[in-house]
């Protein structure tokens, strides 16, 4: 998955290569999700490989890396997994909505708009 401009600076200067050790070295090419993505699609772990394509949409696999604690400077192998594009999507569902919540939030107090619960 793309990083974001604004989070470009949490992630470490050598994090391509950090991903890729992830993704082609220990993982072998293949999604690491055995579930905890919550997707209920596969059993055991997922059968999507890189480039590949994927079960059920045959679209082209893009592994990706993911952080589970969804902390960009926590770069220890034990908190990254790789992941297909759909799992990790999946995984990350919950702190994308939080995330998308707070970037509405501030935007709406940066138009002067208050939260009803403020007033």
């Amino acid at each position: 998955m793309p990083i974001r401009p604004e989070n470009r600076a949490r992630y470490p200067q050598d994090w391509p290569e950090i991903s890729a050790s992830i993704r082609f070295g220990r993982a072998g090419s293949r999604c690491e999700c055995t579930g905890e993505c919550g997707r209920g699609t596969h059993d055991g772990r997922c059968p999507n490989e890189h480039d590949l394509p994927a079960y059920g949409t045959g679209s082209t696999v893009v592994l990706t890396t993911a952080h589970l604690d969804h902390t960009p400077e926590n770069c220890d192998p034990a908190n990254l997994r790789a992941m297909c594009q759909g799992c990790h999507l999946h995984y990350d569902r919950q702190h994308h909505a939080q995330t998308r919540a707070q970037t509405r939030r501030a935007a709406a107090e940066a138009a002067g708009q208050l939260a009803l619960e403020e007033l």
